[in-house]
């Protein structure tokens, strides 16, 4: 896919009230007020605005969002140098305030901040006074057990209420909050958890995904063995099974009651912080004061364990929830997600906008294919976010969500986790429904945010994702550093962003993180994806760039070929590796997983070499078409590409990839074995 094959129309266009009532658009007009942002030009004049006055920027969101500093800062940028730019330097706030702030408001205290739904499509409501109680227990009980400012809390949780109680109680007391979902194994998580040395482990004792109950004590048992910094464990009985000798219940902590003048309080001092009381529940922490831990896919070494701040992620957050996915109080927010997945963080600080958030637990497609678009007509789901890979799912299996389920309510259906692929926009728009707001977004753990993707005000162009987000100065470099427009370029950012990390976890020079995305251009983040921006000021994302196809000198995305071959019924999903031969030649194999019934015979493999040139180049062609038992993913479903060019190569296995970090270890022997007939 390139810029010029777009369709000449947009697939969808905002109406002048859809416009008009977008928050992004209020906000350009009050920033144009009192902050000298251009009034005119629309939001691709608001975006040059927020990059070239970054301070400035930065001040209005701040301000237009009522962030509640309790001590004031000195400047916005106290240092912009990448990596170490200083945020809001003398500022002290807390997350967990700003994201239970709703139950302060009588009129909203018992609407419903979390709607949670399994897989027996029971419903339970959590109300934003019965959340608030519930965090403010937590965090009380935290603090008893000795929990300080910076010491980790852990979660071997699902994506239940629960998980978002124990987040939020973490940042009240000014802890440092870190999860991992209960499919990882117990050497997937300790792969994690001890990089950090958690006081407190919070778990279920198991999980239930595709109609099963997976019981999850024995690997409990082996994470209290193997974490000696533990102090406590909390148990939270998912399926009933009693607490083990020596841990808490959870039920026991969050029974307590909520001070009386920490919610609903009336502002005494005026300084629009709520009452005093809320400072003995809230810790107030410097703006770079660590909020959690998040980690990379870890695939050929120990997981990166990329550390954000408690401010940085509040800024950015109420930018990409409030203004670009347009999210307020009227909101219903859902993303299919687990806790192991930055997605989950995201979705938690829906509640900073006042939107009430929708957790779901279970499978993508139980009972059926289509069981993510039941959960959003059954919770009134406005924004609907999930995988390029389940839009991709349910177009295969032909099913019809807009005919089949009432989702007149989903005003948006974002993807991410992979570029969706032009089919992945006309099936949204055709079998979803036609005046659908398509957001395919992109960017990264790294960030726990969006470079580029959902603007409420901009057309949806099929294949493309609709601008850089605001404050993000997103390039595409040629190796030199030269800016590219329409040509394929490595995605950079050359001004700092307050959710860049302040850190990584037991990196005590910093090394690990420059070399992550400082190393190739110095004091600019190249975050490793290929992408072209378009003279129309979209972003169309061609996939991973260290593992970039380069035949003769032509720098291809992986995802382009995935998009087209992955049309054709008989391919279930496909990986494409180019490897770099001793003797100066290339040779690039498509790696393809059948769907059930077909075979990879020669008319099959002609079918895969014309699609692929008609739809791409002569060049895209591969050299071999191999049939495998699967394709080899990361715990959180993305295609392991540099592991298996790796592995190739002829490294041994246990060298080329974390088997901590693989959905399924054994697929891996096959190209191991290929490599050693190669070789």
């Amino acid at each position: 896919m390139t810029a010029a094959a777009a369709s000449p129309a947009p697939l969808w266009q905002p109406d002048p009230g859809r416009i008009a009532a977008a928050r992004v658009t209020r906000f350009q007009a009050w920033a144009a007020e009192r902050y000298g942002a251009p009034a005119e030009g629309g939001y691709a004049a608001l975006h040059r605005w927020s990059v070239e006055e970054l301070d400035t920027f930065w001040k209005a969101v701040a301000d237009w969002f009522d962030v509640r500093f309790s001590t004031p800062y000195s400047r916005v940028l106290g240092d912009r140098t990448m990596p170490g730019a200083e945020w809001f330097p003398g500022a002290t706030l807390n997350y967990a305030e700003h994201a239970l702030r709703t139950a302060e408001d009588p009129a909203r205290a018992h609407d419903p901040a979390i709607l949670y739904v399994d897989e027996t499509h029971e419903q339970i409501a959590l109300s934003w006074s019965e959340l608030r109680r519930q965090v403010i227990s937590l965090a009380r009980e935290l603090r008893a057990l000795g929990v300080r400012p910076g010491d980790r809390v852990s979660g071997y949780l699902p994506n239940i209420p629960q998980a978002a109680v124990a987040l939020l109680a973490t940042a009240a007391v000014g802890g440092v909050w870190t999860s991992c979902a209960p499919d990882f194994g117990a050497r997937s998580v300790l792969d994690r958890f001890q990089q950090v040395e958690p006081v407190v482990l919070i778990t279920v004792d198991g999980y239930r995904y595709g109609g099963k109950e997976h019981d999850r004590t024995g690997t409990v048992a082996e994470l209290r063995r193997e974490l000696p910094t533990l102090r406590a464990v909390v148990h939270v009985p998912l399926l009933g099974t009693p607490a083990p000798e020596g841990a808490l219940e959870w039920s026991a902590l969050t029974a307590g009651t909520a001070p009386a003048d920490s919610a609903g309080a009336e502002d005494s001092d005026g300084d629009g912080g709520g009452d005093r009381g809320d400072r003995d529940v809230f810790e107030q922490v410097p703006f770079d004061h660590p909020l959690w831990v998040l980690y990379s896919s870890g695939t050929t070494g120990l997981p990166k364990a990329i550390v954000q701040s408690q401010g940085g992620i509040l800024l950015e957050h109420f930018k990409q929830i409030g203004l670009h996915f347009d999210l307020g109080p009227e909101d219903r927010f859902f993303w299919y997600t687990s806790t192991g997945w930055m997605m989950w963080n995201f979705l938690v600080s829906g509640l900073l906008t006042g939107t009430t958030i929708v957790l779901y637990d279970g499978s993508p497609g139980y009972p059926a294919v289509d069981a993510q678009w039941g959960v959003a007509e059954r919770t009134g789901t406005t924004v609907f976010g999930t995988s390029a890979a389940y839009v991709m799912a349910c177009r295969k299996a032909e099913a019809h969500p807009g005919r089949d389920h009432d989702l007149s309510r989903v005003k948006c259906v974002a993807t991410t986790g992979s570029p969706l692929p032009p089919d992945g926009f006309r099936w949204l728009h055709d079998d979803v429904a036609e005046d659908l707001w398509i957001a395919s977004v992109s960017g990264g753990t790294d960030v726990c945010s969006c470079f580029a993707g959902a603007v409420p005000t901009l057309p949806v162009e099929i294949g493309e994702l609709q601008a850089p987000c605001l404050g993000t100065d997103l390039q595409a470099w040629d190796p030199q550093g030269k800016p590219l427009i329409g040509e394929v370029g490595e995605l950079v950012v050359t001004n700092p962003l307050p959710s860049m990390p302040v850190r990584f976890w037991n990196d005590p020079d910093g090394s690990r993180y420059r070399d992550s995305y400082f190393e190739m251009f110095p004091g600019v983040w190249r975050h490793g994806d290929w992408i072209t921006l378009t003279d129309r000021g979209s972003v169309v994302i061609h996939g991973r760039s260290d593992s970039t196809l380069n035949r003769q000198g032509v720098r291809m995305g992986s995802a382009d070929i995935y998009e087209a071959v992955e049309r054709l019924p008989e391919i279930r999903e496909s990986l494409v590796i180019g490897l770099e031969e001793p003797d100066g030649g290339y040779w690039m194999p498509l790696f393809v997983h059948l769907a059930p019934g077909a075979v990879l015979d020669d008319t099959l493999r002609a079918r895969v070499k014309e699609t692929i040139r008609e739809r791409l180049s002569p060049r895209h062609v591969p050299d071999e078409i191999i049939e495998v038992p699967g394709i080899p993913h990361t715990l959180t479903g993305k295609r392991i590409e540099v592991p298996v060019k790796r592995l190739l190569q002829g490294t041994a296995l246990d060298k080329a990839v974390n088997a901590g970090s693989v959905d399924n270890l054994e697929l891996l022997r096959f190209y191991e074995d290929l490599a050693r007939t190669r070789h």
